[in-house]
C-alpha cells in the first residue's frame, strides 16, 4: 500500500519536472498559447500556470536576469502583462499562482508604472482587479470541493 503512495509521488515529481522543462524553453507567445490551452499534446494545469509565472517573476539561473527588463520592447511588456491577466482569470488558478501574480506586481512595479504613464494604460489597476478575480475563483473552487466532499465523490 505504501508503495502505491510513493510511486504516485514519483510520477507527480517527474510530471512537474517535465512541465518545468517545457515551460523553460517557451517564449512569451508560446506561453500564451499554452495558457490558452491551444497546444494539443500539452494540456494546461495549475502546476503549468505556476511554472509560467515563475519564469516571468524569478531570475534566470544562467543569466541572473528577470524575464522583463526596463529597456525591453514595449510589445514584450504588453504581452507579458496580458499573459498575467489571462492566468489570473484562468479556472486552473491555484493559491501559489495568486501569490506569484502578487509578487509580479511588486517586482515589476517600476516597469508597470512607466508603461502605464507612457501609453496611458491602466495595467496597475487591471492587475489588482485580476488578483481579486483570481481570489474569487479560488473561493468558488473551494466551495465546489467542499460540496464534492459532502457528496462523497
Amino acid at each position: 500500500m505504501l508503495g502505491k503512495v510513493f510511486k504516485k509521488e514519483k510520477k507527480e515529481k517527474s510530471s512537474n519536472e517535465e512541465i518545468a522543462n517545457r515551460v523553460s524553453k517557451m517564449n512569451i507567445t508560446e506561453m500564451r498559447t499554452y495558457v490558452n490551452n491551444k497546444i494539443k499534446d500539452f494540456e494546461i494545469c495549475s502546476d503549468g500556470l505556476v511554472e509560467v509565472l515563475k519564469r516571468l517573476v524569478h531570475e534566470d539561473k544562467n543569466t541572473s536576469k528577470r524575464y522583463l527588463q526596463i529597456d525591453d520592447m514595449d510589445t514584450k511588456k504588453k504581452k507579458a502583462f496580458d499573459l498575467i491577466n489571462i492566468i489570473a482569470r484562468s479556472k486552473k488558478i491555484s493559491m501559489p499562482a495568486v501569490e506569484l501574480i502578487q509578487e509580479f506586481t511588486v517586482v515589476y512595479e517600476d516597469i508597470i508604472n512607466k508603461y502605464d504613464k507612457d501609453y496611458k494604460e491602466i495595467y496597475s489597476s487591471r492587475f489588482k482587479d485580476s488578483i481579486n478575480k483570481s481570489i474569487e475563483i479560488m473561493g468558488e473552487i473551494a466551495m465546489f470541493e467542499r460540496k464534492r466532499g459532502v457528496l462523497g465523490e
